[in-house]
C-alpha cells in the first residue's frame, strides 16, 4: 500500500493547515455529519415507538434505558481507538477514508436488521452492531477538520458541521415519520441508511487528504491502539474539562430527544394521526432554529469568544426545555422546542470549534475520538436518569407527568455543564479572530 500524499493544505510548523479551503470543500467535509445523524434521528423514533410494543408498556422507560446503556459501550471504546489508529494509517485512500467506507456500508446492513426485527432481543443485537459500524467510520472522520481546515476557517467549518448534524437529525426524524401513516417503519429505516451511505460515498470521493500519516516507529497496531488510552491526555486540563462540560450540555437535550415522542403521546395525548402531522412540523421549525443557531454562533464566536457563545446556547436550551416541560398544549411546546434547537445548533458548532482550538493537530483522530467518551455516555446516562424519573412519577401519577418531570430535572444539567466549562482556558484571539495561544503539545 502506498502512503497518502499530503493534500493541498499547507502545514505550519505546529501542524495546522494554512491554505484556505473553498466553500464547496468545507461543505463536503461536513456533509457526512448529515448522514450519521440521520441514522440516529431515525433511531430516536424507532426506539420510542417499537420498544413499547415489544415489552410490557408500564416498563418501557426502563427497557429504553437498557438498550441505550448496552449500546453505549461500543462507541465508548471503539471510536477513540479507531480514531487513533487512523492517525497512523497509510493507504491509497488516505488515512481516514478506508474506515469511513467500511463502516458506512455495514451501517446499511445493520439498519435492515433493525427494520425487520420483531423482538426486543434482535432489536438490541442489531442496535449494538450499528453502533460498531457507525463509530468505526465516525472516529476517523472526526479528524478531517483539524487535518484540513486552517485556523481562520475553523469557526465556519464548525458551524457547517453543527448545521449538518442538526439537519441530519431532523432529516432522519422526518423520513421515519412517514411510518406513522402505515405503522410500518421498515422502508423509512432503510431509506436513512441509504442517505448515510450516499454522504459517506461523497466524502470518500471528493474530500481531499490532508497531512500524511504519523510514523509508527516500528510499533505494533496493538501498542498504537493502547496509546489511545494513555494518561498523558489528562495533562491537557482544558480538554478534560471541555469533555466534562460537553457531557452535561449534550445530556440535557439528549433527555428531550430520548423521550419527546413519548411526550407527544403520553403528556399531550396525541394519536398516530396527530404525530404524523406534528412531528414533521416540529422538525421543520427545529431545523431552521438549529441552522440559524449554528451559523450565527460559529461566526460570532470567532470575534466574541467560544465560551461566551456556549453559555448563551446553554441558557437558550434550558429555557426551552423548561417551557416544554410545563406547556399545556403543542403550540407552546413548539416554542420551547425551537429554543432547544437554537441552543443545540449553537453548542454543536461552537463546542467543536473550541475543541479544535485546544487539541494537538497531529493527533486529531485520537483527541476527537476520545471526545466520544462524553458523546457516547451522555445519551445513555440521560436516558437512564429520565427513565427512573418517568417510572417513579409515572407509576404514581401517570406517565404523562413522568415525562414532564424528567424534562424539568434535565434543565439542571445545562447549569452543571456551564459550570464545568469555566476551567477551560480558551486561547486568546487576535483582532482578526485567530487563536493566539499555542495549542498544548501532545502525542
Amino acid at each position: 500500500m502506498d502512503a497518502p500524499v499530503a493534500g493541498p493544505a499547507q502545514l505550519e510548523g505546529g501542524g495546522r493547515p494554512t491554505a484556505r479551503l473553498p466553500l464547496a470543500q468545507l461543505l463536503q467535509v461536513s456533509v457526512y455529519w448529515f448522514g450519521i445523524n440521520a441514522v440516529w434521528g431515525g433511531w430516536s423514533i424507532v426506539s420510542q415507538e417499537r420498544i413499547p410494543e415489544l415489552v410490557p408498556h408500564d416498563q418501557y422507560p426502563l427497557w429504553i434505558a437498557v438498550i441505550a446503556v448496552l449500546g453505549m459501550m461500543v462507541p465508548l471504546l471503539l471510536q477513540p481507538t479507531i480514531g487513533s489508529i487512523s492517525d497512523y494509517t497509510m493507504s491509497r485512500w488516505g488515512r481516514r477514508k478506508p474506515y469511513i467506507a467500511i463502516g458506512a456500508t455495514l451501517d446499511v446492513v445493520f439498519l435492515v436488521g433493525i427494520a425487520t426485527s420483531q423482538t426486543y432481543l434482535t432489536l438490541l443485537v442489531f442496535f449494538v452492531l450499528l453502533q460498531f459500524s457507525s463509530n468505526f467510520a465516525q472516529g476517523p472522520f472526526q479528524g478531517y477538520v483539524p487535518d484540513l481546515v486552517p485556523e481562520e476557517q475553523v469557526g465556519l467549518a464548525s458551524g457547517l458541521m453543527g448545521m449538518m448534524s442538526m439537519l441530519g437529525l431532523i432529516g432522519g426524524t422526518v423520513v421515519l415519520s412517514v411510518g406513522y401513516a402505515t405503522r410500518d417503519f421498515t422502508m423509512p429505516i432503510v431509506a436513512v441508511g441509504v442517505m448515510e451511505l450516499a454522504t459517506a460515498l461523497g466524502t470518500v470521493l471528493w474530500v481531499r487528504e490532508g497531512r500524511a500519516a504519523k510514523p509508527r516507529g516500528g510499533r505494533s497496531w496493538r501498542s498504537i491502539a493502547l496509546e489511545t488510552w494513555g494518561t498523558d491526555i489528562l495533562q491537557n486540563r482544558s480538554y478534560v474539562w471541555l469533555l466534562v462540560s460537553r457531557f452535561f450540555l449534550l445530556a440535557a437535550p439528549g433527555t428531550f430527544q430520548a423521550f419527546y415522542v413519548r411526550y407527544l403521546t403520553d403528556s399531550l395525548g396525541m394519536s398516530d394521526a396527530d404525530k404524523a402531522v406534528w412531528v414533521p412540523v416540529i422538525a421543520g421549525l427545529l431545523v431552521v432554529a438549529m441552522a440559524i443557531g449554528a451559523i450565527l454562533s460559529a461566526s460570532l464566536s470567532d470575534r466574541l469568544g467560544r465560551k461566551r457563545l456556549i453559555y448563551f446556547g446553554a441558557a437558550c436550551g434550558a429555557a426551552g426545555l423548561a417551557i416544554v416541560a410545563i406547556a399545556p398544549a403543542i403550540q407552546l411546546a413548539t416554542v420551547g422546542g425551537v429554543l432547544i434547537g437554537f441552543g443545540g445548533g449553537n453548542f454543536l458548532a461552537v463546542d467543536w470549534a473550541l475543541m479544535t482550538d485546544i487539541i494537538p493537530a497531529a493527533s486529531a483522530g485520537r483527541y476527537m475520538g476520545m471526545s466520544n467518551v462524553a458523546t457516547a455516555t451522555n445519551g445513555p446516562a440521560a436516558t437512564v436518569l429520565a427513565a427512573v424519573v418517568i417510572s417513579l412519577v409515572g407509576l404514581a401519577a401517570g406517565f404523562g407527568l413522568g415525562v414532564r418531570a424528567a424534562f424539568l430535572v434535565a434543565v439542571g444539567l445545562y447549569g452543571i455543564g456551564a459550570l464545568c466549562l469555566r476551567p477551560v482556558v480558551e486561547p486568546r484571539r487576535t483582532p482578526t479572530g485567530l487563536a493566539k495561544a499555542a495549542v498544548p503539545a501532545g502525542s
